[in-house]
């Protein structure tokens, strides 16, 4: 057996493992009873030590040193590559630190979720501080071991090939544009009669039914995934086993709807990667950028707009037996675009939500370089947002303690959610020129065309390049913000 060849049987028994663990997740949050968190706590954590101590074992490096010297197609070229680039990350980090580190995470995040409620950043700052320490450590180790600088580690671990001098430049252009612009949109948007409300109520049955419709009809596939309710919604399982869950208010169907299309944009990439390739890190999604792009895709360049709402919104007033104005395509159609800055990062519309992540993306940075102490947080915090979205936040519970990822150690994710946005602006519009008819398909509710695009242009492309790589091959270029803000001032200006 060759070096290469060992090392494909050994990941494959880490993913499968990584697999398991993903069912068990996903168990814990939608089906397991409220008192069974102890042995599942002790299963999970006896998967992710055996899968750390075959990413960690002795010979694992040398195996990896071998099989480039061996000879390999393109695919197994770049399986190795992800694979050295996995092999890395895992063994930067001393177990000592990785230790401290998840100890740390969880203390942050247990009194966080108290200290938020509370309004009391003063109390919660040491816990953050001993955060950052660890997490600073942990991505200089990276940093040494991948060639990269510490924030690019930390950014490599959800988006291998995104950089911050590629972001940086991106979201300048973007930072400089978004105040002038949002204030355009709401001078419009004063001058305009506002929606009708959507009011009633949906049940939770009708729901379901009218969301598994439109996930089949978008392509998911009920053989290999299933959607359930959990507190917070997610895409989970694995690539043949997708796992869905949502969640319903009875008083507001379209954020439900919409939330549900979110996820199928997820699951739909997830059941495109090359099958040839399960449980290699070169079959696996091509990072969190690119996941938001596809549920991003999905919910607000093709479902959030009046093509789809044609079709749409008459099976909206079948499934619940409702009629009016409020129900047709255009009153759907700007109830979904309203803008209105708000403090509250996942409440913010789409004009607005950028602003939210170049403020975090900013102060993370000079959080990890050592420019900016926890205790000046708060103010630096509110600074970026008077300047962003001319407004500043009325606590620091709806300011800087209002999002999860620092507490629980997630540096260098922020950036995935606006590169995903933009990403699949860039998406979207490749495909409505290679696909001329899009427009009347979507209006004709018919799918296939899109996806069958994404499916050959993105999701059977795996890990093999780079994230910008990756969009050069899908569109013909890296990502262009040009073409984001053409989207955004179509949508909104237009």
């Amino acid at each position: 057996m060759t070096a290469y060849a060992e090392l494909e049987t050994i990941f494959r028994r880490i993913y499968a493992l990584r697999g398991a663990g993903a069912m068990l997740g996903w168990d814990n949050a939608a089906m397991m009873p409220a008192n069974s968190g102890e042995p599942r706590g002790e299963q999970l954590a006896a998967l992710a030590e055996v899968t750390h101590e075959m990413m960690t074992a002795p010979n694992l490096g040398e195996l990896i040193a071998k099989a480039e010297t061996e000879s390999l197609n393109d695919w197994q070229k770049a399986n190795l590559r992800e694979m050295k680039r996995n092999w890395q990350h895992e063994v930067a980090v001393p177990a000592e630190l990785v230790s401290a580190l998840t100890k740390a995470c969880h203390e942050s995040e247990l009194f966080w979720r108290t200290a938020r409620k509370e309004n009391d950043f003063k109390s919660f700052a040491p816990y953050q501080e001993k955060v950052l320490h660890l997490v600073r450590e942990s991505a200089q180790a990276k940093a040494a071991a991948l060639k990269l600088s510490p924030y690019d580690a930390l950014l490599d671990q959800y988006d291998s090939g995104t950089m911050s001098a590629y972001i940086d430049p991106i979201f300048a252009d973007l930072a400089a544009f978004l105040p002038g612009f949002i204030a355009q949109v709401m001078e419009k948007q004063a001058k305009e009669k506002p929606p009708l409300d959507i009011t009633g109520t949906f049940p939770v049955a009708k729901q379901k039914a009218l969301g598994l419709e439109f996930m089949q009809k978008l392509g998911f596939d009920f053989t290999r995934g299933r959607l359930d309710e959990s507190t917070h919604p997610f895409c989970g399982g694995v690539p043949g086993d997708i796992r869905l869950t949502t969640r319903y208010n009875e008083q507001d169907f379209l954020s439900g709807f919409f939330g549900v299309m979110h996820e199928t944009g997820h699951a739909l990439y997830e059941m495109g990667l090359p099958e040839a390739w399960r449980n290699q890190p070169v079959g696996e999604a091509r990072g969190m950028a690119f996941h938001e792009s596809q549920s991003l895709l999905t919910e607000m360049q093709l479902c959030i707009s009046l093509d789809f709402l044609e079709y749409a919104a008459p099976l909206m007033r079948t499934a619940f037996g409702v009629s009016g104005p409020e129900w047709k395509p255009d009153n759907i159609y700007r109830q979904m675009t309203r803008v209105r800055p708000s403090l509250i990062r996942v409440d913010a519309d789409e004009a607005t939500y950028p602003a939210h992540v170049i403020l975090r993306y900013r102060l993370e940075k000079d959080m990890i370089a050592g420019k900016l102490a926890v205790r000046d947080l708060p103010e630096a915090w509110n600074v970026q947002m008077q300047q962003l979205l001319g407004i500043t936040p009325d606590s620091d519970a709806n300011g800087c303690m209002q999002d999860i990822h620092w507490p629980d150690g997630s540096f260098g994710y922020f950036p995935t959610y606006t590169l995903g946005a933009m990403t699949a602006a860039q998406l979207f519009q490749t495909a409505k020129k290679m696909i001329p008819d899009l427009t009347q398909y979507i209006r004709k509710g018919e799918f296939q065309p899109l996806y069958a695009w994404l499916k050959e242009n993105l999701h059977k492309q795996g890990s093999k390049y780079s994230s910008p790589d990756l969009l050069k091959h899908a569109t013909g270029k890296t990502l262009d913000a040009a073409i984001y803000k053409k989207h955004l001032e179509t949508r909104y200006l237009s």
